[in-house]
C-alpha cells in the first residue's frame, strides 16, 4: 500500500517482483506502466475501473501481458442478482436516512485536483461558517464520489466525502508561521524528489487563505504569499488565527463529526453554488 511513485521506485531497485497491483494514491492508470521486468497497474477508487491483467507465463518468466482499464458504468451493467440482493440486505436498516435529500447542488461537486476540489471547497466553507473561523484546513484526500449539477446532495454523498474514523473538527488558533509550516510539510509529502519520501494525498485545501507555491522549489521554501482572504491582508508570522480542521492524527482531539456541519451548513443553502477557485498560484511545473 505504498502509491504509485513509491512502488514504481521501488520496482527499479528490488528485482524478482513481476506484478505491483499499486493503490494508496487512487491512480487510474490506462496502460501498464514497465519498470524493468515488473509491470504497474492501478484501478482509481469507489468502484469507477476495474482491471484486467492477463500475463503469457512460461516457465518461471513472465513473457507477454495484456492489460485493460475497464470504466464501469452502473446503467450500462447488469446487476449479479445474488450480490445485489445482499447489498440491498445491507443497507436497508439505513436506507432512508442515506437517501435523505439535504440540498441540490448547483456546481459540480468533486474531490480530486492536486490543490483543490469543489467538495473540498464546500467543506471548508463549512468549516469557515459552522466553526466561526477565520481559516479553514481539509486534508487532501484521494477520495470519493461526485455530485453532477442539478442532482440532489444525499446524507450519502456527505458521507462518501466525509466519512473517516477520526472526523472531529477541532477551533483553535495558529500562528502564521504555524500555518506556513504545515503547508511546507505537505507540499514536501507532495514534491520531494525523493519518492520514498512522498507518503500519498494531494495538497491540504484551505478556505480564507490564499497561497503561492513553487512545486521546484527545495523543502521549506515552496510557499510563499500567504494571504487571509477574507481581509486581502498578507498572514503574519506573529499573529494568531482561528482556524477550523478535521482528520487530525492527535489523540483527544476534540470537536463535532465533519458530516454533521456539512449536512448543517448545506441545508441552510438548499442550493448549493461553488465559485471557481483561484487561490492558489501555482509554479514550477
Amino acid at each position: 500500500h505504498n502509491g504509485f511513485d513509491v512502488d514504481r521506485k521501488m520496482a527499479a531497485r528490488v528485482s524478482g517482483i513481476d506484478v505491483i497491483l499499486t493503490s494508496h494514491t487512487h491512480d487510474a492508470l490506462p496502460e501498464a506502466v514497465k519498470v524493468g521486468k515488473t509491470l504497474l497497474i492501478a484501478s482509481g477508487s469507489h468502484g469507477k475501473f476495474v482491471s484486467r491483467l492477463d500475463l503469457d507465463v512460461r516457465g518461471v518468466e513472465v513473457r507477454n501481458f495484456r492489460y485493460k482499464l475497464i470504466p464501469l458504468f452502473a446503467d450500462a451493467i447488469a446487476p449479479d442478482p445474488a450480490m445485489a440482493a445482499a447489498v440491498a440486505q445491507a443497507r436497508a436498516p439505513h436506507e432512508k436516512e442515506l437517501t435523505r435529500i439535504v440540498a441540490r447542488s448547483e456546481s459540480l461537486l468533486y474531490r480530486r485536483g492536486n490543490f483543490n476540489g469543489s467538495f473540498d471547497d464546500l467543506i471548508c466553507d463549512a468549516l469557515l461558517s459552522e466553526r466561526d473561523a477565520e481559516i479553514a484546513l481539509s486534508p487532501g484526500f484521494r477520495w470519493g464520489t461526485s455530485v453532477l449539477p442539478g442532482q440532489p446532495i444525499t446524507v450519502e454523498d456527505i458521507h462518501n466525502a466525509t466519512a473517516i474514523t477520526y472526523p472531529q473538527v477541532y477551533r483553535m488558533g495558529m500562528t502564521g508561521a504555524r500555518l506556513k509550516e504545515i503547508l511546507e510539510d505537505v507540499a514536501d509529502n507532495l514534491f520531494n524528489p525523493d519518492p520514498y519520501y512522498q507518503q500519498g494525498g494531494d495538497m491540504v485545501r484551505c478556505g480564507g487563505l490564499g497561497y503561492a507555491i513553487d512545486v521546484a522549489k527545495p523543502m521549506g521554501q515552496r510557499i510563499s504569499n500567504l494571504t487571509q482572504l477574507k481581509t486581502r491582508k498578507p498572514i503574519e508570522a506573529d499573529k494568531e488565527y482561528v482556524v477550523a480542521g478535521w482528520a487530525s492524527v492527535n489523540e483527544g482531539t476534540q470537536g463535532p463529526p465533519v458530516w454533521e456541519l456539512v449536512e448543517r451548513h448545506i441545508a441552510g443553502q438548499k442550493a448549493v453554488r461553488i465559485a471557481p477557485n483561484s487561490s492558489v498560484k501555482i509554479s514550477g511545473i
